[in-house]
């Protein structure tokens, strides 16, 4: 019997052996252990990104084909960890104040990234579900956190009856792609279809719109994306600060691989599915927006949105493609974590707020926030030269180039909708009258908020090092 080659999985085992730790200091040392426990969970994340950036080099598979460390993998894990960290970090304070600072929930964030470090990995259907899963079970735990909060525990349920449903079907399309081809390993199931004339069945395409449905819940694509809304606004903010960023990466670095490994010669089959989905999803996310009166669920439907322009980048099933989806999900995250820190720092005397109105005037009482807030918008929306401007241009360039013309003008008509209810936030800040002034900022949010605005604004100063980066990446996928 072969052994398997643990040091490949390094970075998940002591991702997981940190857990079991961390776990131990918050039960015996009882009182006062969450700041510890905290930053504990940040470093043993850090230190994971560090294992992931120094291990093996090139493409290499372990535990009998079920795992596989490659230079995409490398890029998702660290974006992945990254934002975990970061979402740890902005959740510190709030917690305290709102007295549910408890040991568990760091822990629970860095048990959710091991799952989506072994999501990211996946090389097989069995390891795929695995990963889904750990990260899933962990994540709807996370939402119902604050069992005080009828709102929390109500999205909580929502979240975890609707991810099991997904689940199911998730399975089900595994058992048919199992059925159809004999195999649930990624490389098996890419050499049965491997040649131009490559053709799947009708069995095989039902088994693949299962899949495709399975892993849209996760990353809250159109139709599958009815938890949204209700969860982002529902569950604590850092909670949703977090769910709008590592989990996304991981989603979506899933499907990419779930499509472009074993399923890349049938592009031509699956490509529909992913066109309609990505319309979808922009389009709702665009014009549902719209009337939000919530800046979280505003958020959720922007998040709708900008999956699908990430979609668009899939849809076209080409490296030039991978490439653009990687840049924009890089892109996307920094935006994501600017602007939740910016949520995060709505707070007044009576505690914290979630109107969009109650950002009237906030460019005359906290002119450094509206300006980094008003960055982020400007961002999300697209507008060069700021960093979303080359997320959605990198992607649809990728979608011209493999004859996409419709889903990329759809795309960009969508952005100018989207456009919308970005300008109307910039808008009440500086022209609307101003009301009660926000409390003053805590270091670490204004950290986050200010190092995301920089990275955001000044992006086009020099983007090559992401460039280069996504490009092996996405490269390491068609080889």
């Amino acid at each position: 019997m072969v052994l398997p080659e643990f040091s490949i999985a390094l970075p998940e085992i002591f991702l997981a052996v940190a857990v079991m730790a961390l776990l131990m200091i918050g039960v015996f040392r009882k009182s006062e252990t969450t700041k510890l426990v905290s930053w504990l969970s940040v470093f043993s994340v850090l230190v994971a990104a560090a294992l992931v950036l120094t291990g093996a080099n090139g493409t290499e598979t372990t535990f009998g084909g079920l795992y596989r460390v490659d230079s995409f993998g490398v890029f998702m894990k660290v974006l992945a960890l990254s934002a975990s960290a970061v979402a740890i970090i902005m959740s510190m304070d709030f917690n305290a104040r709102e007295k549910m600072d408890r040991f568990e929930f760091p822990i629970l964030i860095v048990v959710a990234t091991l799952g989506m470090m072994v999501m990211i990995s996946a090389n097989d259907l069995m390891s795929l579900y695995m990963g889904i899963e750990l990260m899933s079970l962990s994540l709807y735990v996370t939402a119902a956190f604050r069992r005080d909060s009828t709102r929390a525990t109500e999205a909580g349920l929502k979240y975890f009856v609707l991810g099991a449903l997904s689940s199911g079907m998730l399975l089900y399309g595994c058992s048919l792609v199992y059925g159809f081809t004999g195999s649930t390993n990624f490389n098996v199931i890419a050499q049965t279809f491997h040649g131009e004339h490559a053709s799947a069945g009708l069995g095989l395409l039902v088994g693949l719109v299962f899949l495709i449905a399975g892993l849209a819940f996760k990353v809250s694509a159109v139709p599958f994306h009815m938890w949204t809304p209700d969860v982002y606004e529902g569950v604590p903010t850092p909670v949703t600060a977090f769910f709008a960023a590592a989990p996304k990466v991981a989603g979506m670095a899933l499907f990419i691989r779930a499509f472009i490994t074993p399923f890349g010669d049938l592009v031509d089959q699956w490509q529909q599915i992913i066109v309609f989905v990505s319309i979808a999803s922009m389009i709702l996310g665009g014009f549902a927006a719209i009337n939000q009166k919530n800046i979280k669920r505003l958020m959720a439907y922007s998040s709708i949105g900008h999956i699908g322009f990430a979609l668009v980048g899939l849809a076209a099933g080409t490296e030039e493609g991978i490439r653009g989806v990687l840049i924009y999900l890089t892109i996307y995250v920094v935006m994501n974590l600017g602007t939740f820190a910016v949520i995060l720092s709505m707070r007044k005397k009576d505690g914290m707020v979630e109107d969009i109105s109650e950002l009237a005037g906030l460019g005359k009482t906290r002119p450094m926030m509206a300006f980094l807030l008003m960055i982020f918008m400007f961002s999300l929306a697209g507008v060069p030269p700021l960093a979303g401007f080359f997320g959605k241009f990198y992607v649809f360039v990728a979608a011209i180039n493999a004859g996409l013309y419709p889903l990329a003008i759809i795309g960009l008509l969508a952005s100018v909708v989207g456009a919308f209810y970005y300008l109307r936030i910039i808008k009440i800040m500086y022209f609307d009258e101003a009301t009660d002034s926000f409390e003053p900022l805590n270091r670490p949010l204004a950290i986050v908020m200010s190092v995301t605005g920089l990275l955001t604004a000044l992006f086009f100063v020099y983007p090559s090092p992401l460039i280069s980066s996504a490009a092996a990446a996405a490269s390491s996928l068609f080889k």
